[in-house]
């Protein structure tokens, strides 16, 4: 997670230099981290916002939120695009905003990553599962490292991608990334239920254990 230190510090560096402040909210937005956009957490108000997958349910669309200084210094017809407006993507969009608001997603988001770190936590100390390290997130945005050796910080990518191809077979999908593929993520969707995110927490309890 981008450090809210590091964020201020780039907030006054552009302010210094008149330079646009972007976020990146592709992944992060839309509630996943229990706020519509992941830098909300840290108080720093970016120039403009870029914004996808999750906005139209699934739908292909993205979009650019920013200052009204910033959107509307271009001329009507100065942007543009193949696909640009497509209606039916809107109206999933509209739907989608309008099931965050009903279903309170961003505080169902914060309920779902509470009960996922609670879950990775006690991984932490079950010796009979692989070692991990580093559980941390966002809301429903988590993610957790493999390391070589129980309270060690080297990476083990290998074991990550074995663990990762283990819950495949067992039908979870989570995502490895990390410098060296050592980091295992976890994005479940918001509308989930406690069951199923018990579900999938328990077989990834089968894919970390040294004994599959």
């Amino acid at each position: 997670m981008a450090p809210p230190e590091l964020l201020l510090a780039l907030r006054v560096i552009c302010d210094l230099h008149g330079i646009l402040l972007i976020a990146d909210e592709v992944q992060s937005g839309m509630a996943r981290t229990g706020r519509m956009f992941a830098i909300e957490h840290s108080g720093v108000e970016p120039d403009l916002i870029t914004v996808a997958k999750s906005l139209a349910g699934g739908f292909p669309l993205s979009a650019v939120v920013g200052r009204a200084r910033i959107m509307d210094a271009v001329e009507p017809g100065g942007l543009g695009g193949t696909f640009a407006g497509s209606p039916i993507a809107c109206a999933a969009a509209l739907a989608v905003l309008d099931v965050i608001d009903d279903e309170r997603l961003m505080e169902r988001a914060t309920s779902i990553g509470d009960r996922i770190r609670c879950r990775l936590q006690s991984f932490e100390t079950q010796s009979e599962l692989r070692p991990i390290a580093f559980v941390r997130g966002l809301g429903a945005m988590l993610a957790f490292d493999v390391v070589q050796s129980r309270a060690g910080t080297e990476p083990d990518g290998p074991a990550a991608k074995a663990i990762a191809g283990h819950a495949l077979e067992l039908g979870l999908v989570v995502l490895t990334c990390g410098v060296f593929g050592e980091t295992i993520r976890l994005l479940p969707p918001l509308t989930a239920s406690d069951d199923l995110i018990d579900e999938g927490l328990e077989l990834l309890g089968s894919a970390l254990s040294t004994n599959g």
